[in-house]
C-alpha cells in the first residue's frame, strides 16, 4: 500500500440539496406575550433603561416584543405605559410630560405614571368620569442606576431583587451603569436572538479559538492556557468552573454563571487582581431577533466600566472596517453569523457543549414549572429574601502540598 494512501473509506460530501427544512427551538427563543419563554421571562424584573433615560422627553423602549413609552413626571416618578392613548389611540411618544404625568398630543388627556387618567380637558369639568379610565402600563422601579419593569401577571409580581456583587461596596467603590451592550462584542442593539448570546456565557471553549486565535489575543495570555472545565447547576442557572495551571503550579480558577432570567455573571477577563465578580450584565430580549445588554459594575474610577470592552485586531468593534470585521470576528460576528434565530435542528452538539445542553434543559424545566402553575426559580415574594448571590469570580488557588 502506498504510504500516502489513507485506508479510511471516502465518505462523499453531504449534498446540501437534500437537507430537510430547518427548525428552531421556538419554545426557548420566542419572547412575545403568550409564548412559553415570553411568559417565563415576564415573571422576572428586567432593566429597560438607565435612570437618566426616564426624563421629560418620552422615549420608546422595546421589551419582550412590546413597544412601550418611558418617561419621568416632574415630581420624579418614572412611568412605563402602553403607547396607544386610551382615548383615541394616538401614540404617547408625542405626548408632553408634566409635573404629575404625560399629556396626549391629540386631545390633551393626561395620565399619571401609574396610568390613572388625571385630566380630560375637552370634557365638562375636566372629565367627570376620568377616574374610570386607565392607561395600560407596567410596574417600574429604580435600582443600581437602572429603570426596571415587571411585565407579568400582577398577582405574581415578585420583589425587585438585589444582587450581592452590587451591594456592600468596599471603601472607594461606587456603581457604574452602562447601556452599550458590553460583552455583546458589537453594536448596542444586536440583531439576533437573545439565546445565542446567553448560551455563549456557558461556552468557555470558544475563548481559546474565537478570542485567542481568530481575533488575536483579546484577553490576558493567562486566559489562553488550556483549561480543565466543569459544569454545575446552581439554584438559578448553570455555573462554569475553569482551572488553569500557572507557571508556579498554582491554579487560576475562573467561575462564570448564566443565571435566570437572562443574567451574564462574568468576571472581567482582564482584571488585574483575583476577586469576586465585579459586574453583572442583564441581557434584554427586545424582540425575537434583537437584544441589548445593560451592565452594572463596582468601580473605583469613572469610566472604568467602559474599559471592559474587548478589542479585535487592537481596535474597538465600531472602529473596524468591513474587511477587518471579517478578518477579526468576535462574539457579535459568531453569534449573528448563526442567523437571526439559529436552526437548532442543524446543530451537532459535542462534549464541549455540555454547558449549553444544561442551560437549555434548565430553561425547559422552568417552562414546565410555569405550565404547571408554579413560580419559576429565583423569584421571591418576601423582601427579606430579595438578595441573590453568586460564586462567580477570578480566584488564585495556591499549590497544595
Amino acid at each position: 500500500m502506498n504510504a500516502r494512501q489513507d485506508p479510511r473509506p471516502i465518505i462523499p460530501i453531504r449534498n446540501a440539496y437534500e437537507l430537510p427544512a430547518p427548525t428552531s427551538r421556538d419554545d426557548l427563543t420566542r419572547v412575545g406575550r403568550g409564548t412559553p419563554m415570553g411568559e417565563l421571562l415576564r415573571r422576572y424584573w428586567h432593566p429597560v433603561g438607565l435612570s437618566t433615560d426616564a426624563g421629560d422627553t418620552p422615549r420608546e423602549v422595546q421589551v419582550l416584543g412590546e413597544t412601550l413609552i418611558l418617561f419621568r413626571a416632574g415630581n420624579g416618578e418614572p412611568g412605563l405605559l402602553y403607547p396607544r392613548c386610551a382615548h383615541r389611540g394616538t401614540s404617547l411618544i408625542y405626548g408632553k410630560v408634566e409635573d404629575d404625568g404625560i399629556r396626549c398630543c391629540y386631545h390633551g388627556w393626561k395620565f399619571g405614571p401609574q396610568g390613572q387618567c388625571l385630566d380630560q380637558p375637552c370634557e365638562p369639568e375636566g372629565g367627570k368620569m376620568r377616574h374610570k379610565v386607565q392607561q395600560p402600563g407596567y410596574s417600574v422601579a429604580e435600582r443600581y442606576g437602572l429603570i426596571w419593569t415587571y411585565m407579568g401577571p400582577p398577582d405574581r409580581q415578585p420583589v425587585l431583587p438585589q444582587f450581592e456583587p452590587l451591594e456592600h461596596l468596599a471603601e472607594g467603590e461606587f456603581l457604574e451603569a452602562d447601556d452599550q451592550s458590553i460583552g455583546g462584542g458589537g453594536p448596542v442593539v444586536i440583531d439576533c436572538n437573545w439565546l445565542q448570546h446567553y448560551e455563549n456565557v456557558v461556552d468557555p471553549w470558544h475563548v481559546l479559538v474565537l478570542h485567542g486565535t481568530f481575533s488575536g489575543v483579546q484577553f490576558t495570555d493567562m486566559m489562553l492556557r488550556a483549561p480543565t472545565i466543569s459544569f454545575d447547576y446552581t439554584p438559578i442557572g448553570v455555573k462554569v468552573t475553569s482551572l488553569r495551571t500557572l507557571d508556579d503550579g498554582s491554579i487560576f480558577r475562573r467561575v462564570t454563571e448564566a443565571s435566570l432570567p437572562t443574567l451574564r455573571v462574568v468576571p472581567n477577563p482582564r482584571v488585574g487582581q483575583y476577586a469576586r465578580v465585579e459586574s453583572i450584565g442583564f441581557v434584554l430580549p427586545m424582540d425575537d431577533t434583537h437584544f441589548r445588554i445593560y451592565t452594572v459594575a463596582r468601580v473605583r474610577e469613572k469610566g472604568e466600566l467602559t474599559a471592559f470592552r474587548s478589542r479585535q485586531g487592537g481596535k474597538l468593534w465600531r472602529e473596524l472596517t468591513p474587511e477587518e470585521h471579517r478578518q477579526y470576528p468576535g462574539d457579535y460576528e459568531a453569534q449573528v453569523g448563526q442567523g437571526a434565530i439559529t436552526f437548532h435542528s442543524e446543530e451537532h452538539l459535542a462534549t464541549t457543549d455540555k454547558g449549553i445542553a444544561m442551560l437549555r434543559r434548565m430553561l425547559a424545566q422552568q417552562l414546565d414549572v410555569l405550565a404547571a402553575g408554579g413560580n419559576p426559580a429565583g423569584v421571591s415574594f418576601d423582601p427579606a429574601e430579595a438578595m441573590i448571590r453568586f460564586e462567580a469570580g477570578n480566584f488564585h488557588d495556591p499549590l497544595v502540598g
